[in-house]
């Protein structure tokens, strides 16, 4: 994260870090299965379950930064510490950005950390298959609906409308209902092996408070709301985060 803090200096841009989120939880899981003794079946899925969504989503948010530059959340959290705190860029990013996310970073990926090192030798029982089933589910929905999204976004028709088909008619939200999916299932599958496991279900539960009521959906529904006068009426008839099937007006 300092590394990439630097980088983010020198370009002057802290939009990356989103990709570098989730390509930080493959890297963690991956460390933690190569400290493994012996890994059994169990901690093989735990491991590719997180390297699988971490690279997948982080390629694509990478991806769509390289495309599109600056995050205008990004550039709005960064102009507010400079303008207003009187900031360096610098600090700012370091701050506002890099340092906060370490933490956060750490604690999402706990379930899959101590799964991986817990599991030793051991197949994954029914929880734990249920558990792999959940995050399948999740990162498949996810990929689906970001593909959905990139197609609807290089039609120039689109431009100013709302996307409200393929899985964008039964959830404003398919990305993120599918890394709640990815993560609870993690901690499932990962939930096998005891204890440290169950605490380290405040992963989950920051991740989904994140998506659901913090920077997630709510940010950028505010947005939207600003920038398409159809997302209201669509707000209206489709759900805001598990899907459902659209309500009649």
């Amino acid at each position: 994260m300092l590394i990439l803090w630097l980088i983010s200096v020198r370009i002057r841009d802290v939009s990356f870090i989103d990709a570098f989120w989730a390509y930080g939880m493959a890297i963690m899981a991956s460390a933690s299965f190569m400290q493994s003794e012996n890994p059994g079946s169990l901690a093989y899925i735990i491991w590719a379950l997180t390297a699988l969504w971490g690279i997948r989503l982080g390629t694509h948010l990478f991806l769509r930064w390289r495309k599109e530059g600056v995050d205008p959340r990004y550039k709005k959290i960064m102009g507010r510490a400079m303008d207003k705190q009187g900031m360096s860029f610098a600090k700012a990013a370091l701050l506002k950005a890099w340092v906060t996310q370490i933490p956060l970073l750490f604690i999402v990926c706990l379930p899959a950390q101590l799964g991986i090192l817990l599991a030793g030798a051991d197949s994954p029982g029914p929880v734990a298959i249920i558990g792999t089933v959940i995050a399948v589910v999740g990162i498949t929905f996810e990929t689906i609906g970001d593909l959905q999204l990139k197609a609807f976004r290089s039609n120039p028709g689109s431009k100013g409308k709302v996307l409200d088909t393929g899985l964008w008619k039964y959830t404003r939200h398919p990305n993120y209902f599918g890394d709640f999916c990815a993560w609870w299932g993690i901690w499932l599958a990962a939930s096998q092996t005891g204890w440290p496991v169950w605490i380290a279900i405040v992963g989950p539960l920051f991740l989904s408070f994140t998506l659901m009521k913090w920077s997630g959906a709510p940010l950028l529904e505010k947005s939207l709301k600003k920038n398409r006068p159809d997302y209201v009426d669509y707000i209206e008839r489709t759900s805001g985060f598990f899907p459902m099937p659209p309500r009649k007006k």
